[in-house]
């Protein structure tokens, strides 16, 4: 087992061409969906936060129960929107990285949503109510709420930039874990254990556990300045 841990560094230390292609892959793949995830998700979470409309509440519960969805179910959706029988069959995304990114997108819409929300709520609510008080109007106090949940939202951007790294099913069945195109840490790792070649795949679990460290600490670094 130790000599497998060797292989596995060395393939790090000597920048084997194979492992970092598909770690930074997962990389591209994964800050593209939350880019794009996030110009949706941020504002709807600032107006679930402020604006006051009808079945406010069955919306917040429905992106709650949505980000319990498996990813498997998100990746069978999408890939019946985007197969040659599908509506959208005709754009060929099927196996590409375009592919992994909208079904990306839809993972992480609801968790991204979802935490905005909550951290806007979580804010102290005389902030709002000194606000006012002071003669500030609306949009005043949405653009001062919004600097002062600064560290809020960007906890959940790396939150969603988390989810979407670490996920296997999407990227599975919508990329079809094409080697040299759309082939993922997560995908590789699945598809080496199944091969019994595990050097591979540790290497590529090592560089995912660093940067799911590095998240970490940087989300708690965020909290901790916002505390």
């Amino acid at each position: 087992m130790g000599s497998i841990f060797t292989e596995a560094l060395r393939l790090i230390v000597s920048g084997d061409r194979e492992v970092f292609f598909i770690a930074f892959t997962s990389l591209r793949l994964a800050l593209a969906s939350t880019f794009f995830a996030s110009l949706m998700s941020i504002p709807l979470g600032i107006a679930l936060h402020f604006g006051r409309f009808p079945f406010k509440r069955p919306m917040i519960s429905v992106l709650s129960a949505l980000m319990a969805v498996p990813t498997v179910v998100i990746g069978l959706l999408v890939f019946s929107v985007i197969s040659r029988s599908g509506p959208l069959g005709e754009l060929n995304l099927l196996f590409t990285p375009g592919a992994i990114i909208i079904g990306q997108v839809f993972l992480v819409l609801p968790v991204l949503t979802s935490l905005v929300y909550s951290g806007l709520s979580r804010m102290d609510p005389r902030f709002h109510e000194t606000l006012i008080t002071l003669g500030a109007r609306r949009g005043d106090v949405l653009k001062a709420s919004i600097i002062e949940a600064r560290f809020i939202i960007i906890s959940a951007v790396l939150a969603g930039f988390g989810r979407v790294v670490g996920e296997v099913g999407v990227s599975m069945m919508l990329g079809g874990n094409i080697r040299w195109y759309t082939r993922t840490m997560t995908t590789s790792i699945a598809l080496e254990t199944s091969k019994g070649q595990f050097e591979l795949g540790i290497s590529l679990g090592m560089i995912l556990l660093a940067i799911a460290l590095g998240i970490n600490i940087i989300t708690h670094s965020l909290v901790k300045n916002d505390v």
